[in-house]
């Protein structure tokens, strides 16, 4: 079996198969069909990106979160698709086995299919991306058959779409009480118009469980339990770059803000005294 065929992952299922040089939609279904757990996270930069993918992340999100988590926007919205694909540029040059998911910004898909096909076109020639993902349960379904037909492989997004924060009423849990039905059919309409994938953002893990079981292709959940396929996190909240209050569904794994907070205090304090550049440093 080939490295390009073998099953994807590492766990007692797929320990004796050759590894897989690249992640692709085909690996996240049979990941899927094994009960074999997806990993996501976002990244925006080659560092990050090279070192996730080192660790085995399988897929790594250019989300416009890097509109508040990289450019100093308190949305998402500000964020455009010319922002976006060089960032998205830097992490598909970076990462050597993860699949690079561009996320399409707001405004650049919701006019038509065909406006939505020419900016997922854009991010796959220009940015390098392996796929894009895109807000919006059925109402979405024509933008995904465009894109899915044009060869662009489209991850969905229902639940809590921060893009509509605005039409939402605020970050709200989605998919509770009567609205439960409503979730399960924009996730059979995503389905069927073509998406490889759904991320599930803010949905109650009763609700999120039965879309897993009901769906064939893989769901990615963020605040949607465990009964998902997938998780996926924004990396700044994930290890502790940013501060202050984390939504419920954060688990932070590291906390890097402190650890450089030190060492630029460390920095500043060998300068203003004097011992860097000390005579090992210099010429």
């Amino acid at each position: 079996m080939s490295e390009e065929t073998a099953p994807y992952g590492s766990g007692a299922a797929a320990a004796s198969s050759a590894p897989v040089r690249k992640v692709r939609t085909h690996h996240l279904r049979e990941m899927k069909e094994r009960g074999e757990p997806i990993t996501m996270l976002t990244a925006y930069d080659m560092y990050t990106a090279a070192t996730f993918d080192e660790a085995g992340i399988d897929l790594l999100l250019v989300g416009d979160s890097a509109s508040n988590n990289v450019l100093g926007n308190e949305t998402s919205l500000p964020i455009t698709v010319d922002e976006l694909i060089p960032l998205t540029r830097a992490v598909s040059r970076s990462a050597k086995r993860a699949m690079v998911v561009g996320d399409l910004p707001f405004g650049s898909y919701q006019a038509s299919p065909e406006q939505g096909y020419l900016t997922a076109v854009r991010f796959m020639k220009e940015g390098g991306a392996h796929c894009v993902k895109l807000e919006g349960g059925a109402e979405m379904a024509p933008v995904i058959t465009k894109c899915a037909q044009g060869g662009i492989p489209v991850m969905a997004h229902i639940g809590f779409t921060p893009q509509s924060e605005h039409a939402l009423g605020g970050y709200r849990v989605q998919g509770r009480g009567e609205t439960a039905e409503r979730l399960l059919a924009d996730a059979r309409a995503v389905q069927e118009a073509g998406a490889f994938a759904v991320v599930m953002e803010m949905v109650p893990a009763d609700v999120a469980a039965q879309v897993s079981a009901e769906l064939h292709i893989p769901t990615i959940g963020i605040g949607a339990g465990n009964g998902c396929d997938g998780q996926v996190l924004v990396w700044q909240d994930a290890f502790g770059l940013r501060t202050g209050k984390m939504a419920r569904f954060v688990k932070q794994y590291a906390d890097l803000h402190s650890v450089l907070l030190e060492g630029a205090k460390a920095y500043k304090d060998d300068v203003k005294a004097r011992t860097f550049p000390a005579d090992e440093h210099s010429f």
